[in-house]
């Protein structure tokens, strides 16, 4: 096979998940994190294998011989694309990221407590957040899309948790071991704790490499998954895995571990063993998108204004200065909608420093990422 994104629309309106069956056929998606992809070879001989051999019963507890395959999988992947040492026994696993997240967030504070985020952010935060009881408080990124460090001592002042997004969701920005270190320093300083979301940490797609937050945060704890960077999300499970001076996953009740799926488990678990060679063509695929966005709109619609990421499929733009936007004052990705039928992620959905900007999914092929941008490019370049 080449590219993992040999695909065409016709292949992927047979699929029945969500991007692909939100809006009318009319409609080209580029919104929602899935990937139009070919799945790893390895893993459906995985899940196949499990189905034909009956192995679809439940996901082995922490306790039992097996518990630890998972991590032990995943810390495989992560020496050899961080160079990180995973502490494989104290690791928990978790129904999904997000899950996971409020699951450690309820073990490292109290209901009530203030959590603090960094819009424009992964919109499921605040929700997620609010569901679990606490009150969510910001913190926003500079107009650089870096971590404002004063800003984040401010929220800080009277917080008990910050939930971090690294790399950063939708802007695609890796933090550096430098502002890692400071923000360890403001949250020890407040006696905050950090948990870190970092599902897109194998997305790496510049020259910046990724550091993980628990080795230069101790007490830090942070959620991994393979379903972002080998597109299985329909396919849940994560792992929680703790710094050196984080003890808190030990008080995780057994019952945590009940939602993952095994055979879930058992995908990923393919994925972190077999899918180097794969993911670095999906590496290179979405560099090679992100090429084709920087001709584009500098040829087209040189109005709009992005930095390319440095990790994620995403491309955040800020089309504020766009003729379409500028002359009807509309929300950009209700423009792209109506006419252009184009679906891009709303910017203001990620919260304050959204407005006037969409997020586009580059994980997809050339021909259909071409049909998107000219759709984009057609519609916000035409004023009325």
């Amino acid at each position: 096979m080449g590219s993992p994104f040999d695909v065409t629309v016709a292949e992927m309106r047979r699929r029945t998940s969500l991007k692909w069956h939100t809006y009318p056929d009319d409609v080209l998606p580029a919104f929602v994190a899935e990937m139009d992809v070919q799945p790893l070879d390895a893993v459906v001989s995985a899940v196949t294998g499990a189905m034909l051999a009956g192995d679809t019963g439940y996901e082995a507890g922490p306790t039992s011989p097996r518990g630890t395959a998972y991590a032990e999988a995943f810390a495989g992947f992560a020496a050899r694309q961080h160079g990180w040492d995973v502490p494989v026994e104290r690791t928990r696993m978790v129904p999904d990221v997000m899950l996971g997240i409020v699951e450690v967030v309820g073990a490292v504070s109290a209901p009530g407590d203030r959590v603090v985020i960094n819009p424009p952010v992964y919109p499921p935060f605040r929700a997620f957040l609010e569901h679990a009881g606490r009150e969510v408080v910001t913190a926003p990124l500079t107009a650089q899309g870096r971590l404002d460090l004063d800003a984040l001592a401010a929220a800080f002042a009277d917080a008990s948790v910050y939930l971090l997004c690294h790399p950063h969701n939708p802007t695609g920005t890796l933090h550096t071991a430098d502002e890692l270190r400071a923000v360890g320093e403001l949250a020890a300083r407040h006696g905050v704790r950090v948990v870190a979301d970092e599902i897109h940490a194998p997305l790496t797609v510049g020259d910046e490499a990724f550091v993980p937050t628990t080795t230069v945060i101790p007490d830090a704890i942070a959620l991994h998954s393979a379903s972002k960077a080998f597109n299985l999300a329909g396919l849940k499970a994560a792992l929680a895995v703790p710094g050196p001076a984080a003890d808190d996953l030990a008080r995780l009740p057994e019952i945590v571990g009940h939602g993952v799926s095994h055979v879930a488990s058992i995908a990923h678990q393919a994925a972190y063993d077999h899918g180097d060679a794969w993911l670095d063509k999906v590496r290179a695929a979405v560099r090679s998108r992100a090429d084709l966005v920087e001709r584009t709109l500098a040829d087209r619609l040189p109005q709009a204004r992005w930095d390319r990421p440095a990790a994620t499929y995403f491309a955040w733009l800020d089309v504020r200065d766009t003729p379409a936007v500028v002359s009807s004052g509309a929300d950009p990705a209700r423009l792209l909608l109506q006419r252009g039928r184009l679906a891009v992620n709303s910017g203001p959905t990620f919260g304050a420093g959204g407005e006037g900007h969409v997020r586009l999914n580059l994980a997809t092929s050339t021909e259909i990422l071409t049909d998107a941008l000219d759709r984009l490019t057609t519609t916000l370049a035409a004023p009325g």
